[in-house]
């Protein structure tokens, strides 16, 4: 009992660091992009509130255009921003002990571990290093193929800077962008841009567990202690319903927003097949709570747009950079909806039963988001004048961290900033501490 209760306090400390260190790095950035240092023009504190919600919860959504308001130290601030909403409090923290060299204590360590959920202490500061490197090397490489673009765009040091700072903020899935007020819309048709984009995104969104997973199985594939034929079997049951629901999400996402927007003369009807494709991709894929955009988003049928706001909604997965209910909470409702109908009384999947407390819990957060984002929707219907389909569309947005509007979020009133700020922070924070409240072994 005692160390049932020991566990128990250590997961609350836990959720108390994740609240607190996120509101206290909100707040820093906002007086930080506030000062007359980070800008080009005055800026409202309430603006920098915003921002700095909207870069430390990787969301993207903005009130004023990154390019033009912020001076360099500005765009320097909002990177470090978008890095530490991206790897989470503990990583960041966990990192600056690393630098410091100093040494991480066990009551730390199983703050950690609680973070990620890892069975044990023993090895969780070697994985939370191995998770830095990663992404690090991860944002280098997509640095270097932006590059190819970018520095003969803009030369070398703009170019370079703009490389950096859009790698960092496509693999953490901010999508805030210091291009212009377009986002990505003219390199609609640039293979290099949109593939490097959407590799980052996915890389981000798979989540940190996977990565580490898939890593380890082929260190043994190397050294020789298993065989490349037992590959998809020694992966663990997470890492299989992550890839396989990200792959259908996907794949299902540009299929539909392929044939419905095909002949659509406001987004896809006058691109080529090829681009059109490619469009098509990247929409499914920056929907997964990227934000970056190659289209205009108010132009989408309203077909499409049922599709994107289910895609929004249930974001990336576990421990990675993404927002949403995580593709693992959709897997478990679902194969309870089929086990369900099939009068089965266990949830099995890839020969595996899964633990009932599981399903619980996510049939427990998928409700509770839904429900936030219901109340959030009716309070924005009385605070904004504008039509229901594009209030949905911000609340979805902010609330899976998507960042994708259909150009209202500089009309908002303040209460509405106020209600997508929260949304923001509750998409951030809100599952993963959900998740962690109710999670059991």
């Amino acid at each position: 009992m005692k160390r049932y209760n020991r566990k128990k306090n250590i997961r609350w400390n836990t959720m108390k660091i994740l609240v607190t260190g996120f509101l206290l790095v909100i707040v820093t950035g906002a007086v930080l992009l506030w000062l007359p240092v980070s800008n080009q023009k005055p800026i409202e504190f309430f603006d920098a509130l915003f921002t700095s919600a909207s870069a430390v919860c990787v969301t993207g959504l903005v009130t004023i255009i990154p390019q033009t308001q912020f001076t360099l130290f500005g765009k320097v601030i909002l990177l470090i921003l978008i890095q530490i909403g991206g790897l989470g409090i503990i990583a960041c923290v966990t990192a600056f002990f690393f630098l410091l060299r100093r040494q991480i204590t066990v009551r730390e360590r199983m703050v950690i571990q609680e973070t990620y959920n890892a069975d044990s202490i023993g090895g969780i500061v070697g994985m939370v290093r191995r998770i830095l490197i990663g992404t690090f090397t991860v944002e280098g490489v997509g640095a270097l193929f932006y590059a190819v673009q970018f520095v003969p765009e803009y030369g070398l040091l703009r170019g370079i800077g703009y490389s950096i700072f859009h790698s960092v903020s496509a693999f953490c899935n901010a999508g805030i962008d210091i291009i212009g007020n377009d986002s990505l819309v003219k390199y609609h048709g640039n293979v290099l841009v949109n593939f490097t984009t959407v590799m980052l995104i996915i890389c981000g969104g798979i989540g940190f567990i996977v990565w580490l997973d898939i890593g380890g199985i082929i260190s043994e594939i190397r050294n020789k202690k298993l065989s490349p034929n037992k590959f998809i079997e020694r992966m663990k049951l997470h890492t299989k319903l992550v890839l396989i629901t990200t792959a259908i999400l996907v794949g299902g996402g540009f299929l539909f927003i392929l044939l419905f927007e095909y002949n659509n003369p406001d987004t896809l009807g006058n691109m080529t097949f090829g681009n059109k494709c490619l469009a098509a991709l990247f929409e499914a894929v920056t929907l997964r709570t990227a934000g970056f955009i190659t289209v205009p988003q108010a132009g989408f049928r309203d077909g499409t747009f049922m599709i994107m706001c289910g895609l929004m909604i249930v974001g990336g997965s576990p421990f990675g950079t993404a927002g949403g209910i995580k593709t693992t909470t959709l897997a478990l409702i679902f194969l309870l909806t089929w086990s369900t109908i099939k009068g089965k009384e266990d949830i099995e999947v890839c020969r595996r039963r899964i633990n009932k407390q599981n399903v619980r819990s996510a049939v427990a957060i998928g409700t509770i988001v839904l429900s936030i984002l219901a109340v959030a929707i009716m309070a924005l219907s009385f605070t904004e004048d504008a039509p229901l389909k594009v209030i949905t569309f911000e609340a979805v947005s902010a609330l899976g961290t998507v960042g994708l509007s259909m150009d209202f979020t500089a009309s908002l009133t303040a209460i509405g900033k106020l209600i997508i700020i929260v949304l923001m922070f509750f998409g951030r924070v809100g599952p993963i501490t959900i998740a962690m409240a109710m999670a059991g072994r």
